[in-house]
């Protein structure tokens, strides 16, 4: 395991960045709409983003809810994106594209991947549905690709524990797992000792009850919205730290 301890907080508003800052993230993963998966924020939010001091910022790049093959126009939209993104001044995007057989769709990758240039790059949990993960890692490192995004394609980190364990090892160093879905404080600890992981992706949410009552009726969605829960994020840095800790520890 390695001396670092990185918290990336996948956050969808400037409330929530700012309290996972406030927690002890290292990093945010940006975007809107965590209901469906997260989807390409606006270039509003990420300009609000920016001013928070001394954190990093990687942008989702994903423009619909749905599966992750894209046609042409999608693919422009996505490229045009990231030069966005880029331009803004950001550290990172996160991006993926798979073929109709679920494996990784390397013609678009590569475009996305050129688009982004000097950005560090993240291949997000599209990840999970890959008919076969080792072969799809080789090909991300060969890309060059710098972190994966993944659960061990399981439900939860937790359940997928065994697989990412075994990612971690073929990577190597060459690239970076990094282990997301339904991390908290009270399994991160145990994730990171039994894959080798210095890098956790988490949420860490809570719901909030909206001022205007909204009848999902009227297409609105209801009015009960997740904002980033700073007490669960902090307790989530507390215990990567104390696992940290503890493996320098026993070295």
């Amino acid at each position: 395991m390695s001396n670092k301890c990185i918290l990336e907080a996948c956050v969808d508003s400037f409330e929530s960045a700012c309290i996972a800052v406030s927690a002890g993230a290292s990093r945010l993963e940006l975007c809107t709409e965590l209901s469906v998966g997260g989807l390409t924020p606006s270039m509003g939010l990420i300009d609000q983003v920016q001013t928070i001091p001394d954190i990093q910022l990687h942008v989702l790049i994903r423009p619909r809810s749905g599966d992750f093959c894209y046609c042409d126009s999608e693919i422009e939209v996505m490229i045009r994106d990231i030069e966005f993104a880029k331009a803004a001044g950001v550290d990172g995007v996160v991006y993926g594209a798979l073929t109709e057989n679920r494996n990784i769709d390397l013609m678009t990758m590569q475009h996305l991947y050129q688009a982004a240039g000097v950005l560090n790059s993240t291949f997000h949990r599209a990840f999970d549905l890959v008919v076969d993960p080792l072969k799809a890692l080789e090909e991300l490192i060969d890309l060059g690709i710098n972190r994966v995004l993944t659960s061990g394609l399981a439900p939860t980190a937790w359940l997928g524990r065994e697989l990412l364990a075994e990612l971690n090892r073929q990577a190597d160093g060459r690239i970076i797992i990094l282990p997301g879905g339904g991390i908290n404080a009270q399994n991160v600890g145990q994730i990171m000792r039994e894959t080798g992981v210095s890098e956790i992706h988490a949420s860490g949410r809570s719901p909030v009850i909206g001022q205007n009552q909204l009848d999902p009726a009227l297409g609105f969605g209801g009015d009960l919205r997740y904002v980033a829960d700073k007490k669960k994020l902090q307790a989530i840095v507390r215990e990567m730290r104390i696992t940290r800790d503890q493996g320098e520890m026993s070295k």
